[in-house]
């Protein structure tokens, strides 16, 4: 939001000597010496922890208000407030009286000011550790990044993400999206975006509402996430550039709430999906999608306009039959898709882990058929017969028409209840070879033998009660080994361990597509 206090609370000076020295993201909070989540006043340099530690921030601009009121206002006083703040991690700005982030700056420019000023502390304080650190990285044999794979040494490559403040929704899509190889390849090899230029060439741009439209690029920032995620470097990128280009796209996203994945990852293709859609550098990204996917014509379906990467790869077709159950009357209609939402039956949702023995066990297989059964709708969903002339009884059935080249299934975990939504915690039991989506396509017998066969590429999932709260994490498949996506923490794990996850969202790629882009 636009805060009009600024002026009025925006006074520090990173030159004045004011500023700690150190890391900023692991400075110490002035009263309890937490080092969670600092957060420095913009009036007075004061650092302090943020709501979620012991909330000492917020308490230090209370106290200032207490204090302005208790005594006698100066003309200084009047004017000056410490009302504004600055996250020491991801120097988002907030205003304690909009309580609301900030994303405009003073006619002075302070808060970039103070922005770089930490982010240059941040950077020395890497510097210098790196620095201390490089000799025993060197001479260890067992450095963690080094693991031990059939008698020989092989080095772990994948990088974590830093989280920025209950982004984990978004580090567990990232990095699922990273590992689907042929749609991370073709952002990866698309050519840089020069968003600034002149004096300001080569520094990190923030931005604003004030910038304008034309200053942020979401297809550039997600290229660059994408490669650093696989160059091997052992610290943990931060996707922050990525995050704030959300905020000024997807105002849903804005803050530092917890969010739902499953609605992230769609608000994230569809946006990359609408700017593909544009020029690239005066290049037709059709003629890019055509020589670096390698995807033909045929195989793309078109959503909200013409053919991108993300449709190519993700859309899928479905047709929705409905049959007025009095004249008989049978519409279908096609419906393109960019992931299915699949419901957890009903008779299954008592059966919490894998190795619990109440019940049978809920498959993915049972989903998909719930999915594509034949339904009769009820009172509230009648159908508008055109026969009848009036809305009349009636059943729905789904047919896939055409299958994507990567199926997203998404499992329908939180659900509404008269005033609370709450989560469907039931244990599905999934493959990581060889689905077979053979019986639920519209024409089977026109499908080869393999042309329906799907492997597990990534799966997210959630870790709580709540879609507002929990965890998010991944587990994805990179060149045979599977890791386990926590943040910023990258483990290799195993696929026992995979097959025991409670998912919330399955990656499957399509195994004839699979082997074609291990061939380009």
């Amino acid at each position: 939001m636009e805060c009009p206090h600024l002026g009025a609370s925006v006074c520090l000076a990173p030159d004045s000597g004011g500023v700690p020295q150190g890391s900023p993201s692991s400075w110490c909070c002035s009263v309890c010496r937490s080092n969670k989540s600092p957060w420095i006043c913009l009036t007075c340099s004061s650092v302090h922890c943020g709501r979620y530690v012991n909330g000492h921030a917020k308490k230090h601009y209370e106290d200032a208000q207490v204090s302005l009121t208790n005594h006698k206002k100066t003309e200084k006083q009047d004017k000056i407030q410490h009302t504004v703040c600055m996250d020491c991690s991801s120097y988002s700005t907030y205003c304690y009286r909009c309580d609301d982030f900030v994303v405009n700056d003073t006619k002075l420019g302070l808060v970039q000011k103070v922005r770089e000023h930490l982010q240059n502390l941040e950077n020395s304080a890497f510097t210098a550790d790196r620095h201390r650190k490089r000799k025993l990285l060197e001479n260890s044999s067992l450095n963690s990044k080094l693991l031990k794979i059939n008698g020989s040494t092989a080095a772990l490559c994948a990088t974590g993400l830093r989280n920025l403040g209950n982004t984990c929704f978004m580090n567990a899509i990232l990095q699922s999206l990273s590992n689907i190889q042929q749609f991370c390849c073709y952002f990866k090899e698309l050519p840089a975006v020069e968003l600034r230029n002149g004096k300001t060439a080569g520094r990190r741009t923030y931005h604003t509402r004030s910038q304008g439209d034309n200053s942020v690029s979401l297809v550039e920032e997600f290229r660059k996430t994408l490669c650093a995620l696989w160059q091997g470097s052992q610290t943990a990128f931060s996707p922050e550039s990525l995050f704030y280009v959300v905020w000024k796209i997807m105002p849903n996203f804005r803050g530092y709430q917890q969010q739902d994945a499953h609605e992230f990852m769609r608000y994230l293709l569809d946006h990359l999906h609408l700017e593909l859609q544009g020029d690239f550098n005066g290049v037709s990204r059709s003629v890019i999608l055509q020589e670096n996917s390698g995807l033909s014509t045929g195989s793309r379906c078109c959503i909200n306009g013409a053919s991108t990467v993300v449709t190519a790869i993700f859309g899928g077709i479905l047709q929705n039959e409905v049959n007025c159950l009095i004249c008989g009357t049978e519409s279908r209609k096609f419906d393109p898709f960019l992931d299915l939402s699949l419901d957890i039956p009903s008779q299954f949702r008592n059966k919490r882990s894998k190795n619990q023995e109440n019940g049978p066990m809920c498959t993915l297989r049972d989903c998909l058929r719930s999915f594509t059964d034949l339904e009769e709708l009820d009172e509230t969903e009648l159908y508008m017969c055109h026969k009848c002339k009036k809305k009349q009884k009636s059943t729905k059935k789904f047919w896939i028409q055409k299958l994507p080249k990567v199926l997203c299934l998404h499992l329908k975990r939180f659900h509404w209840t008269a005033f609370l939504r709450h989560k469907v915690d039931t244990y599905v039991e999934f493959p990581l070879r060889g689905l077979d989506m053979k019986c639920y396509l519209l024409e089977p017998e026109n499908s080869g033998p393999e042309s329906c066969l799907y492997d597990l590429a990534a799966v997210v999932v959630h870790h709580g009660s709540g879609v507002g709260s929990g965890h998010y994490t991944a587990y994805a498949t990179h060149e045979g080994r599977w890791f386990h996506f926590n943040d910023s923490t990258v483990t290799l794990t195993d696929e026992e361990t995979v097959v025991k996850a409670k998912a919330y969202i399955l990656f499957y790629v399509d195994r004839q597509a699979k082997s074609g882009s291990d061939k380009l």
